[in-house]
């Protein structure tokens, strides 16, 4: 298992352990980047503006404006291209399976 992975493991038990209360949330932070260059995130993957869209469940809109300044991504789709640009193959899988 990739450290990522690892990680990712770790968090989902702490984010358990405060649900069911027995952590304290503001004992935990959460780190996402400020600012992402989208355009650079797909092209690393080559693919095209449509089949990113389409792997990583963005209206192709969305995607655009993104990539051309005209939006910013708010925090929790920060957190989510982070993912895809860290571990794309685990993100594809798991929406893959997830129908």
């Amino acid at each position: 298992m990739t450290t990522f992975g690892a990680r990712l493991i770790q968090s989902a038990q702490e984010a358990a352990a405060i649900a069911r209360g027995e952590a304290d949330p503001a004992s935990y932070r959460v780190h996402v980047p400020t600012d992402l260059d989208v355009a650079a995130i797909r092209k690393s993957l080559g693919l095209t503006q449509a089949a990113f869209a389409a792997r990583y469940g963005f209206p192709i809109g969305t995607l655009r404006d993104l990539e051309q300044g005209r939006a910013k991504p708010d925090g929790s789709t920060r957190a989510y291209l982070t993912v895809i640009s860290r571990e794309p193959e685990m993100v594809r899988r798991a929406l893959e399976t997830a129908a």
